[in-house]
């Protein structure tokens, strides 16, 4: 049972805002920027997990959502000069990583999504989102597939629990490419600092990314260095050198997770991502510190113009959903301590 929990309509910082909260915790999402979940926090102990934009980064913000929050990133990261090759055919998606001539990020996380419901009873908070992309579409113009993006957030005792589901709409196979761009405050608590904060990651190899600058990673996969390895241990910072890295995942006793601890109050943010994430993306924004971003990826970044055979786009994440075939997988972010 939950006490008081709450889900309503309202503001954040100016902008519409899906507001849950439950016992101790709150959270808001953004329907008219990409659904995004703008805020999570322990308001009883002061904590904010997710890196919120300050009131003088809100415009950066609203023109680049995708270092803030919880964005949907679909198709997510990069493909290389802008192709996308898909069952015989070539997409042509825009290149607005000019600079690297790549596409970068996907269509959804800047973009209205609807507010399909919201509602709060004695076993939490809640609320539903979705964007449905049909033929006639922006998004459908630029990515020509009929889809339906389903995202739902429960806030309760237990934390906030994530539900993403993929449907195909369209006739033909189309494929199933999603991530999260989560960024994570370290410290998140107030009066500690980036020494008091030790994380884990699930990972197990490295993709080696080719000579060229482009980030774009090659087929072969690279053993940790000693300092990554202790990622998979929880004894190493999310700063411990600057990181744009992508890995496999490898679930450890079951489970896909990133913890970040913060040693001072000895308290662990646990984010569980799921085993159905095949990838971890792991940026820092050059180890400034502050905040990380541990992203969970269904799949191999531009993984569509990387010659793969069967079993490799098993292990890349990349596969096809059929006409009327879903695609589903959860998270949740919790403390312990």
């Amino acid at each position: 049972m939950t006490a008081n929990a709450q889900a309503y309509e309202g503001q954040y910082q100016g902008l519409k805002a899906v507001w849950l909260k439950s016992g101790p915790y709150e959270a808001a999402v953004l329907p008219e920027i990409g659904a995004n979940l703008i805020a999570f926090r322990d308001t009883e102990r002061g904590y904010a997990f997710l890196r919120e934009p300050a009131a003088d980064e809100l415009q950066g913000f609203t023109e680049r959502p995708m270092v803030h929050g919880i964005p949907v990133l679909f198709p997510p990261n990069r493909f290389e000069d802008g192709k996308f090759p898909w069952e015989g055919r070539v997409l042509e998606l825009p290149v607005n990583e000019t600079d690297r001539n790549n596409h970068l990020h996907g269509f959804l996380y800047n973009i209205p999504w609807q507010v399909d419901g919201f509602s709060a009873d004695a076993l939490g908070a809640r609320a539903v989102f979705s964007v449905k992309v049909a033929e006639g579409d922006a998004v459908y113009a630029r990515f020509p597939f009929a889809f339906t993006v389903r995202l739902e957030y429960t806030l309760n005792g237990e934390g906030l629990h994530q539900r993403v589901s993929v449907r195909n709409d369209g006739e033909g196979t189309m494929p199933c490419l999603l991530a999260f761009h989560t960024a994570v405050n370290a410290p998140f608590a107030p009066g500690s600092s980036t020494d008091d904060c030790t994380f884990k990651l699930t990972v197990g190899e490295r993709w080696e990314m080719g000579a060229d600058g482009r980030m774009l990673p090659t087929k072969r996969k690279l053993p940790l260095t000693e300092a990554e390895a202790r990622m998979r241990d929880g004894t190493q910072s999310p700063f411990f050198e600057s990181l744009d890295n992508h890995y496999t995942a490898v679930p450890q006793n079951g489970r896909n997770r990133m913890e970040l601890t913060d040693n001072r109050t000895g308290v662990k943010l646990v984010y569980d991502v799921g085993t159905g994430y095949k990838q971890w993306m792991i940026w820092n924004d050059g180890a400034k510190g502050g905040y990380f971003c541990p992203e969970p990826q269904v799949n191999l970044v531009n993984a569509p113009n990387i010659a793969l055979t069967a079993e490799e786009k098993e292990q890349a994440g990349l596969f096809a959903l059929s006409p009327g075939e879903v695609w589903e997988e959860t998270c949740r972010l919790y403390t312990i301590g």
